[in-house]
């Protein structure tokens, strides 16, 4: 989680619920603190809300990582009142962490959680972080990232979004074309394929999901090889570059996630919310 613009923040939220009954789900936080009590059924906000909040976390990415935060451990807890009011609590691997990750992050958090049917209102908090303030208060009044760091953010985030997404793309690429070079196809070959003629596998459906977030072709007919930034087919003698590039993007995304990892589990003493749940599915 590196680099990026600064800004600071009031906290996410939509109605705090003070003194009320509600569904807990947590590991202990920073420095110890606990998160919660953990897999308590919802008395009230509708059957099963709870696991439809924490799913919906798992839909959120750190954008530089292209991971779910819950994977990552960065969902520290996860309450839901008895009147449908969800507060979700965030962390990150240091203090210091870049600020527009991080407000991408308990952005994208509070969108994924105000849609599941039976919230009623959400508050996302980012804990333990120098910009805190700043990314929560802008968050909730959903003022948008350069409004929520006025005089020091340039412009809104679409772009550096599109960008890791590009990476992601470029990443995943190296994920599904690494089986088929094993299984004794030349790379010259790989340029001739489409999406279509690839066996199915978990890495292609994540190649398409990234290639479609970006408007790029994602269908059975689109190439497997292409420009990550003009959706154009990777001419052959273009391949051996597109290829050490996709693989040395997939090294640096999970390098990074494997730093970040560690550096997380140094700063807390436990798991995030589904994060060992997750490690075991992998």
């Amino acid at each position: 989680m590196n680099g990026g613009a600064e800004r600071a923040a009031p906290t996410v939220s939509r109605a705090p619920s003070h003194g009320v009954p509600c569904a807990t789900v947590g590991a202990a936080g920073p420095s110890g603190r606990p998160g919660g009590s953990g897999g308590v059924a919802p008395r009230s906000g509708g059957p099963g809300v709870i696991p439809r909040v924490i799913a919906a976390l798992g839909t959120v990415r750190d954008p530089e990582l292209d991971e779910p935060i819950t994977a990552l451990g960065f969902v520290a807890s996860c309450h839901l009142t008895e009147h449908g009011d969800a507060e979700v609590r965030l962390r990150l691997p240091t203090y210091f962490c870049a600020p527009n990750f991080a407000y991408l992050m308990v952005a994208d958090a509070y969108d994924a959680v105000s849609a599941v049917p039976g919230v009623r209102e959400t508050r996302v908090v980012l804990e333990e972080h120098f910009a805190s303030d700043a990314i929560n208060g802008g968050v909730a009044a959903q003022a948008g990232f350069a409004r929520s760091f006025d005089g020091e953010a340039v412009g809104e985030l679409d772009g550096l979004r599109a960008d890791f997404l590009r990476k992601a793309v470029m990443a995943g690429t190296d994920q599904v074309c690494r089986p088929l070079l094993a299984s004794a196809t030349q790379p010259a070959a790989l340029a001739s394929l489409t999406l279509g003629q690839v066996p199915p596998s978990r890495p292609l459906d994540r190649l398409r999901q990234r290639r479609a977030e970006l408007g790029l072709p994602a269908g059975d007919d689109a190439p497997l090889l292409i420009d990550p930034q003009t959706g154009q087919p990777v001419a052959p003698d273009g391949l051996p570059l597109h290829l050490r590039k996709a693989r040395l993007t997939r090294t640096s995304l999970e390098a990074n996630g494997s730093i970040c990892r560690g550096m997380l589990r140094h700063r807390y003493d436990s798991p995030g919310l589904r994060q060992l749940d997750e490690e075991d599915a992998e």
